[in-house]
């Protein structure tokens, strides 16, 4: 898994213009949890897409459990727009936690499984760009 996590960097250049460009969208962050509440869900809206690719705009909230495991078809930029933390769970149940700041960029491979959680206390906001 550090060999991904490590690969997700690779795609900085283009990344940080797409960044710039989406920024501004201005989309809603998810709601942060209580204790009376049941864990929220993260939430992911396709923003645009083409036949080259699809941008999703994804809201990790704070103390989200878990996205589910689940695999990217697609290799895919990151574009990270809120500082924070993401916890990255492999099948095999081995856990990473790694750091980010606003404005870093990465690239992942295709077929990638895992499930990704915020164990920090805001929403983190990332754009991703997955290539057709």
């Amino acid at each position: 898994m550090a060999s991904r996590v490590r690969g997700f960097w690779v795609g900085l250049a283009a990344g940080g213009v797409l960044g710039a460009v989406l920024a501004g969208a201005g989309l809603p962050a998810a709601a942060a949890l209580t204790e009376a509440q049941e864990p929220v869900k993260y939430s992911s809206k396709v923003v645009l897409e083409n036949d080259q690719v699809r941008v999703k705009d994804v809201t990790f909230p704070p103390g989200v459990l878990d996205t589910g495991m689940h695999t990217h078809d697609l290799a895919h930029v990151g574009v990270i727009l809120t500082k924070g933390t993401l916890a990255f769970t492999e099948p095999g149940g081995k856990t990473e936690h790694v750091s980010f700041e606003a404005g870093s960029v990465g690239y992942r491979d295709a077929d990638v499984t895992h499930q990704v959680a915020n164990p920090g206390e805001t929403p983190m906001r990332v754009i991703e760009v997955e290539i057709k």
